[in-house]
């Protein structure tokens, strides 16, 4: 298995099953009392479904049992933020915390950065993958 197959389906699952959850487990997302409680509902089960796939991704990656589908799972969690964020503006999506603060890099989000690397390396890894089975073919 490739080392970036591995590396991108892990950083993948860490960011999607410790990093987000730590960052929206707060008063300015989950905890936070202008969100209505099905709003916060979401919250939680957005966060605990992203976890849990990306750590099966990555059981899948790890192990060999299905190394392409490991990966499409994290392109899927990966890349359907960035259509969210995209899309944001057609229904008043924003990454604009509800206290006003964006952290961002060069005006951009530092989450999409983050998430759009993330996306990036996921396709290498699938690259690499399907190069290694080339090579064994």
């Amino acid at each position: 298995m490739p080392k970036i197959t591995i590396l991108s389906v892990a950083l993948c699952a860490f960011v999607l099953s410790v990093v987000i959850p730590f960052m929206e487990i707060s008063n300015s997302h989950l905890f936070n009392p202008e969100w209505p409680s099905h709003a916060r509902l979401h919250e939680a089960w957005q966060l605990l479904e992203n976890a849990a796939i990306s750590i099966l991704a990555l059981i899948m990656v790890w192990k060999g049992i299905a190394p392409r589908l490991g990966i499409v799972l994290g392109l899927i969690l990966s890349t359907s933020f960035l259509i969210a964020w995209a899309a944001g503006p057609l229904y008043g999506g924003s990454m604009v915390h509800s206290d006003g603060t964006n952290f961002t890099i060069g005006g951009i989000s530092v989450v999409v950065v983050g998430v759009a690397v993330i996306s990036g390396l996921l396709l290498l890894g699938w690259l690499a993958l399907a190069r290694q089975n080339e090579a064994s073919a």
